[in-house]
């Protein structure tokens, strides 16, 4: 499970081989949620709002990184690291 991010506690992974729609992990705690990339939804799990807010700014500023995360994990298994939200 590849950590792309991880800022305030704040951890952001991928799977290898995860199931479509493209989507990424966030953590927090004992918090999980995970969010659709295309339109940063939460699509399943639950984060405090404060935290849900800080992931989606996040997002919001890395959504291409994201995708290209996915389909880079896709076809050869490697990713690349993603600035934290400072």
């Amino acid at each position: 499970m590849p950590v792309l991010s991880h800022f305030l506690g704040i951890i952001i992974t991928m799977y290898f081989n995860d199931h479509n729609p493209p989507h990424f992990h966030a953590k927090y705690n004992e918090y999980r949620a995970e969010i659709a990339i295309s339109n940063l939804s939460v699509k399943e799990g639950n984060l405090p709002p404060r935290i849900l807010g800080l992931v989606m700014e996040w997002a919001e500023l890395h959504k291409q990184d994201l995708m290209n995360n996915w389909i880079l994990l896709k076809e050869t298994g490697n990713y690349e690291q993603i600035e934290p939200l400072i």
